[in-house]
């Protein structure tokens, strides 16, 4: 993924710890704080985003910089004598869906961001060489599109199948402490940086205590804890445990916490589902009721029509809808198109935009609405959902010339008007970035 650190990319001495935690799986390291030294906090600041909200010190990246060497020798001296604090995280909610239902993101501090990236590069030096090929969220060198690719090139090969959406209930505030220090024990027992982990899963939310399980989503350490345990709850119990007992063949996809099960077999569907709640209810983890579900998405017949019974149904995978159509070459193959929620959402985060800078000059409201497409379209423009790109445009071009419409009662905008001004400041065209054989 784009972004994210890679011990290749950081230093020898990093790459040594990947190449040793390569040759011995089952190695416990006890020994790796000395690898933080002043050139990785550097590069751990470097990497941080400068751009987030502050935490609940109110300081900025800006201010931070100001005395940047000062201010990480101190941190450095703090880090390794134990006498760091981890500060508590600042809460803020955002929407999830379409519903009332919100996602609580946790905000450091920025210092907290430095240590927990310079951290999470040591870490990810050993975990990386473990993590399996199914796993693909927040990951060096991986993202979203490919797990899209590997599910799509998997799933045609099997013909499609019985899909299991996972859904794992507020994930990030029911990890269980005593079980994520107990598998990280099994790799990782440096006593600095284990001491510093801790302080970060007891530091809770301003205002609030954080117990004895969860995590802050938002943390720049969080995803890799995630990973981390879900690699052990789940990855390799279904590769090690499951896979080989069942009957035909079976696929895990997993993007941090979103994990999609696919059988050829429905009986062997329903035996891992099964088997699957037993298995996180151990770990202080459950499915929601309602959001796991199991789908038939086999392969249609010649003749099967999409208000047949007997059509497979369809999921939402990574934002997008997965569904069978018919290629060019009138061939069944799986499509996908941008998830109603998610194109929804960008449609209402454009108006909200639109509405709030409707004053502002026009050459400065094309270059940010250009700048938001080219993001869309970086992520949703995959082979076969050209047809939502071209409608995000045309609502984003509706929504456009509403708000300038409402800039003042005089200077109106009608269509007419509009078109001439698109013509001197244009909007990005939908491009396809990510492609398929279909």
């Amino acid at each position: 993924m784009s972004g994210t650190s890679s011990p290749r990319t950081i230093s020898p001495r990093l790459q040594r710890v990947a190449e040793v935690s390569r040759q011995n799986p089952d190695m416990i390291w006890t020994t790796l704080a000395h690898h933080i030294d002043l050139d990785l906090l550097r590069e751990a600041h470097r990497q941080v985003r400068k751009d987030g909200a502050s935490g609940v010190d109110g300081q900025t990246a800006e201010e931070y910089a100001a005395s940047l060497e000062e201010n990480l020798t101190s941190l450095l001296d703090r880090f390794k004598s134990g006498s760091y604090k981890a500060p508590p995280v600042k809460q803020a909610s955002i929407p999830k869906g379409e519903g009332k239902e919100v996602r609580r993101i946790g905000i450091p501090t920025f210092e907290d961001k430095i240590l927990q990236k310079a951290v999470t590069m040591v870490l990810e030096a050993v975990y990386e060489q473990d993590f399996l090929d199914c796993s693909y969220g927040f990951r060096p060198r991986r993202s979203a599109h490919q797990a899209l690719d590997a599910f799509w090139r998997r799933t045609m090969w099997m013909g499609g199948g019985h899909v299991l959406k996972l859904d794992i209930e507020k994930f990030f505030d029911m990890v269980d402490h005593d079980q994520l220090r107990a598998i990280l024990d099994k790799r990782v027992r440096d006593g600095v940086i284990r001491r510093t982990i801790n302080k970060w899963l007891k530091a809770g939310i301003l205002n609030e205590n954080r117990g004895s399980i969860g995590t802050p989503q938002g943390g720049v350490i969080s995803p890799l804890l995630a990973n981390i345990f879900l690699h052990e709850v789940l990855d390799t119990w279904f590769e090690n445990q499951v896979r080989p007992r069942l009957e035909e063949d079976a696929l895990l996809i997993r993007y941090a916490d979103d994990a999609t099960l696919v059988f050829s077999l429905r009986s062997d569907a329903e035996k891992v589902w099964r088997a699957l709640e037993k298995r996180l209810q151990a770990y202080g983890l459950r499915l929601h009721p309602e959001k796991t579900r199991l789908i038939r998405f086999t392969r249609p017949g010649p003749n099967s029509r999409k208000d047949d019974p007997t059509h497979p149904g369809t999921f939402d995978l990574l934002g997008f809808t997965h569904y069978w159509g018919k290629s060019r070459k009138k061939q069944w193959v799986i499509k996908r198109k941008t998830a109603s929620d998610r194109f929804s959402r960008s449609v209402k985060n454009v108006s909200e935009w639109c509405r709030r800078h409707r004053h502002m000059d026009i050459p400065s409201q094309q270059a940010r609405l250009a700048l938001k497409l080219k993001g869309h379209y970086q992520y949703f423009g995959i082979t076969g959902n050209t047809r939502c790109l071209r409608n995000f445009l045309c609502e984003v071009k509706r929504i456009w010339r509403k708000w300038l419409n409402r800039r003042s009662q005089k200077g109106r905008m009608p269509w007419k008007r509009f078109y001439k001004l698109l013509e001197r400041h244009p909007l990005p065209k939908p491009r396809i970035v990510a492609s398929a054989v279909t």
